[in-house]
């Protein structure tokens, strides 16, 4: 009997209308664009939670994670499943380059941004923590040269998975993840696990202290947050989303963040054509004007 259900379940197909369904949810619940050609994808990626629920077709899938059971204890999984979540440490090199040479300098003699306050930096879709990581190096390096002004930060990182919250959270990274690390800054920010059989690293704490990880879904109302932030770095996120979408957030960040400050993009996106008032100032990065 459970060879049987087991050989229906990896045999199972996900009919055109369960598709149609999950994909309408999924545009408008987390705004990703769900086309035919992501039917296969999406198909592949979920066969895990029907082998897991032992459940036989997508059909019951579909039925189960609507119920209010399933809302409560499977949804969540459905959505860390269909998001995707790639990163790397130091990822889009010239980005931090930028930051140090014209962006933290210019802050700083604008507003006092990390002197007179707290510099703040949101990393919004942050995966599994590498990009907010990188970012506190880079400050913590940064600030070393403002030791008697007293370089002050904070970096907010989310992300709508709480499966890549929970990695980035706990700073854990498997050796083969660190090479685009500067060997100097591995040497003052990682830990070696004293289990050499283990081949992974972490974060240290000082460095996890200044990196504050939350659930955040682009699509649901306001970010809720106490005050405008200095920099976002929000790369390769608003790719999955349609022109509506990207108009609408890119909006959001506008308002969210303070006269003079950046936005940064992954270079595989562009605010050409987008109804949106931030003003291009190196390639895939962003100011709000003064």
């Amino acid at each position: 009997m459970i060879d049987t259900i087991n050989r229906t379940m990896h045999t199972a197909e996900m009919s055109d209308l369960v598709f149609c369904r999950l994909g309408e949810f999924i545009e408008k619940e987390l705004g990703i664009r769900m086309p035919p050609s992501k039917k296969t994808m999406l198909a592949a990626r979920l066969q895990k939670r029907l082998r897991f629920l032992h459940l036989n077709s997508f059909e019951e899938y579909y039925d189960y994670v609507f119920s209010p059971d399933g809302i409560e204890n499977e949804l969540i999984h459905m959505i860390d499943i269909v998001t995707t979540n790639k990163t790397d440490f130091y990822r889009e090199p010239a980005h931090f380059d930028y930051l140090l040479s014209t962006a933290l300098p210019e802050l700083i003699n604008l507003r006092g941004s990390g002197v007179r306050k707290k510099l703040l930096i949101w990393s919004a879709g942050c995966s599994t923590g590498e990009e907010p990581y990188t970012l506190a190096m880079v400050l913590q390096e940064f600030s070393s040269r403002y030791n008697a002004l007293g370089f002050h930060y904070v970096i907010l990182a989310t992300d709508i998975s709480t499966k890549v919250l929970k990695i980035a959270e706990d700073g854990i990274y498997s050796e083969d993840k660190i090479p685009p690390i500067p060997v100097e800054l591995r040497r003052k920010y990682l830990l070696k696990s004293k289990d050499r059989n283990r081949k992974v690293v972490r974060i240290v704490p000082a460095l996890r202290e200044c990196v504050k990880f939350r659930r955040l879904n682009f699509k649901e109302g306001d970010f809720n947050f106490r005050e405008p932030v200095d920099i976002i770095f929000c790369r390769n996120v608003t790719i999955y989303f349609d022109r509506a979408m990207q108009e609408k957030l890119l909006n959001r960040f506008y308002n969210h963040i303070i006269p003079g400050g950046y936005l940064f993009t992954g270079h595989s996106e562009t605010l050409n054509g987008l109804d949106v008032p931030f003003v291009r100032v190196a390639p895939a990065i962003y100011r709000r004007p003064l």
